[in-house]
């Protein structure tokens, strides 16, 4: 299969993973969300920043080390496999017997019997990584993706079958707890790689010299996504997290989903392409352009649409999530550029200037958060937003010195995409501020209206975004 067919093949069971995947996961988050309170998510939402740390420091960098690695060996899969293992149960052991501090620190006693319990996801976790690894090297999203579905199906039966028979948070936590089992279990099942008995220290000084950077980074962007939940869950109350939490939620399926794509796809693809720059920079300049097609309209599009979304999913109890939806929608719209622009680095083997971007642009992040504690979550949200476009700036300056393509090019080459999208959520807006059809029904007319207009334009003009990203998915059907 050449290089072409592999990204086309990859992006497509990457996309299925994610936006099917994940939907399934998300239908089952608003059954949930029908079924339990604002507070009860809430209360998850306060481990949410646990389990993306926990995740980040299982990660360890050596999992893009090892998809950079164009000779990867046994020895450097066992070695990395054993070191994450190691490092999985030191993680279990704090997060069972700091639990207690967890408890304190957010004033909420429910929460120590959820951390303790959620600790078992990190060695999980931890056993199942390089068998991802190995399937995203190979660039291999099929099987990955089914494993994936599979897993939220399971967690989606048990989860909402607790909720049910009156096991409150414990369901949400159940959720969580029985997808990443299942994930690893199913992982082990379907992929032939084993473990040797050996530990290589040249394997491991190699991958470590590279990954650690990509560790302490991943720590530190983790810590930036992730850190306005305890913000919120320390500063505010466990129900007003709860909003915020659904909010998130949202933008996460479309724009974070988006991201997880980009990221698993483009840096294995672009990695064998990181010794002949002509033909990195094109295949880059197109990523960017077509990622932000999409982006630019999921993002403007879901903000647009907050109220009628938010009222026919979940009910007006969570009425307050709104305006949180349509300021983390924009904020949302830069994710899948800072992945881009951050993906160069690693391609180009830069994870020291990676190190050293992420430090300046978490430092900005300070005020925000003393401000926003003193103020207010909405003036917070409007700070995050400013934040986040001064970090594009940042990514974007740096990664465009290697290939020449600088902050500049990249805006002309995405303003196009963004005022088709602009126009588009500008009526939307309209619409949701003036409905013409009750609850579920304006919902399903706004969403048609947005997709009718979005392919009706960009027919007519013969939007080139579009139209190459028409010619993908036709060649991938033709192959069907």
């Amino acid at each position: 299969m050449s290089l072409k067919q592999k990204t086309i093949n990859g992006f497509f069971w990457s996309f299925i993973d994610t936006f099917f995947g994940q939907g399934i996961q998300l239908i089952i988050t608003i059954l949930l969300a029908r079924i339990l309170s604002p507070r009860e998510f809430g209360l998850i939402g306060m481990l949410v920043i646990l389990i993306a740390i926990s995740q980040s420091i299982v990660n360890s960098g050596f999992s893009q080390a090892l998809i950079r690695k164009q000779d990867c060996t046994q020895d450097d899969y066992s070695t990395v496999f054993y070191f994450n293992l190691l490092i999985s149960s030191i993680l279990v052991l704090a997060l069972f017997f700091g639990a207690p501090l967890i408890s304190n620190f957010f004033e909420e006693p429910e929460l120590k019997p959820l951390v303790q319990v959620f600790s078992l996801v990190v060695l999980i976790d931890g056993i199942a990584l390089i068998q991802r690894t190995k399937l995203t090297k190979n660039i291999n999203f099929r099987l990955q993706t089914k494993i994936s579905i599979t897993a939220s199906i399971i967690s989606g039966i048990i989860s909402i079958t607790m909720a049910l028979r009156g096991y409150g948070v414990w369901s949400l936590l159940a959720m969580h707890v029985s997808k990443r089992a299942s994930i690893s279990i199913l992982l082990w099942l379907f992929n032939s790689w084993l473990p040797s008995l050996t530990f290589s220290r040249k394997s491991f000084r190699e991958l470590f010299n590279f990954g650690n950077k990509i560790l302490i980074v991943g720590l530190i962007d983790t810590l930036y996504k992730n850190i306005y939940y305890a913000v919120i869950g320390k500063y505010f109350n466990a129900s007003e997290l709860g909003y915020y939490t659904q909010a998130d939620q949202y933008k996460k399926y479309a724009s974070q989903g988006l991201t997880k794509i980009i990221q698993q796809v483009s840096f294995p693809v672009l990695s064998e392409m990181q010794n002949n720059n002509d033909r990195l920079t094109n295949n880059y300049q197109i990523l960017i352009r077509s990622t932000m097609f999409i982006t630019f309209c999921l993002m403007l599009g879901m903000g647009a649409i907050a109220k009628p979304l938010i009222i026919a999913l979940i009910g007006e109890k969570w009425l307050p999530s709104v305006f949180y939806l349509q300021m983390l929608s924009l904020i949302g719209m830069f994710y899948p550029l800072h992945a881009l622009n951050l993906n160069l680095l690693q391609v180009k083997g830069r994870s020291d200037l990676y190190l050293r971007l992420e430090i300046i642009k978490k430092i900005l992040v300070i005020p925000v958060i003393i401000i926003g504690i003193n103020y207010g979550i909405k003036i917070m949200l409007g700070l995050m937003l400013i934040n986040t476009i001064i970090a594009y700036y940042l990514n974007s300056y740096y990664s465009g010195k290697f290939i020449n393509y600088p902050f500049l090019e990249q805006i002309k080459s995405i303003l196009p995409s963004f005022l088709l999208a602009f126009s588009m959520a500008s009526i939307e807006l309209i619409l949701s501020k003036y409905p013409l059809f009750p609850g579920m029904y304006q919902l399903i007319f706004q969403l048609s209206f947005g997709v009718m207009y979005i392919v009706g334009i960009s027919e007519l003009i013969k939007f080139k975004e579009y139209i190459y990203l028409k010619s993908i998915i036709l060649e991938k059907v033709k192959t069907k």
